[in-house]
């Protein structure tokens, strides 16, 4: 016997409004879902990827560590030593009345913290979905709620009958989209503040990389290396 109650008595029983809630629900859900896959295995990739950040300062050359971090390919860090190159390639190139108010460590600290802010507004994308979905889906299930005690009051007093069998099936129905609400927004809660611990960690990560990326371009060596450095320094174009 098909029971009366229940997720698909919900949608069959109920009107547009219902429908429409439960639609809305339903996509918020998937959609915060997707984020939190797809920026996890990212996550996960760039942890891996910050693994060998240590091997880059073994290599014999900066080509050599460029490849040890890794493809192209969304690098955070390759990027962020590349960058670091360019910016050291680029003060070296540069006449030196064009850059006197801007020595070699100011300019390639701002090229690295330039870097940076990009990787940071990359790990950050979509975490607006998951906040938007953890704050408003409770909002949005409460006006599923009281959509539907609305429409179930008003059918009990046009049947002229108020008996508990009459009351509680509609208004238990209805209390369902409040619990959906509940159902789409906690996970979208946890997973942006587990990304967030994520990305927290992985910028961590970019900017010791950073900091000894710029001690290197400006000094030939890493922070806390010897001072034969195994990273042979660049030569001047």
């Amino acid at each position: 016997m098909e029971s009366q109650f229940g997720l698909l008595n919900v949608w069959a029983q109920g009107d547009w409004g219902t429908r429409a809630v439960a639609v809305l629900l339903l996509g918020m859900s998937l959609a915060s879902w997707m984020v939190i896959v797809l920026k996890a295995l990212d996550i996960v990739r760039y942890k891996k990827l910050a693994q060998q950040a240590e091997a880059f300062w073994h290599s014999a050359d900066f080509a050599e560590g460029l490849a040890k971090l890794g493809p192209q390919d969304e690098n955070l860090f390759r990027d962020l030593a590349e960058e670091g190159r360019e910016a050291a390639a680029h003060h070296r190139n540069t006449k030196a009345h064009l850059h006197d108010s801007l020595d070699v460590s100011d300019w390639v600290t701002r090229c690295l913290r330039n870097s940076i802010d990009h990787s940071t507004a990359r790990l950050q994308a979509g975490l607006a979905i998951l906040a938007s979905v953890g704050s408003t889906a409770p909002f949005v299930g409460l006006f599923g709620t009281v959509w539907g005690i609305y429409h179930a009051l008003m059918s009990i007093g046009m049947a002229g009958q108020a008996t508990i069998d009459k009351v509680a099936g509609p208004i238990g129905e209805a209390l369902i989209m409040t619990a959906l609400g509940l159902a789409v927004a906690i996970p979208a809660v946890l997973g942006y503040n587990a990304l967030v611990r994520g990305n927290k960690a992985i910028l961590g990560k970019l900017n010791s990389f950073a900091h000894d990326l710029h001690a290197y371009f400006v000094t030939g060596a890493r922070v806390g290396g010897s001072g034969d450095a195994k990273i042979v320094p660049m030569k001047k174009a």
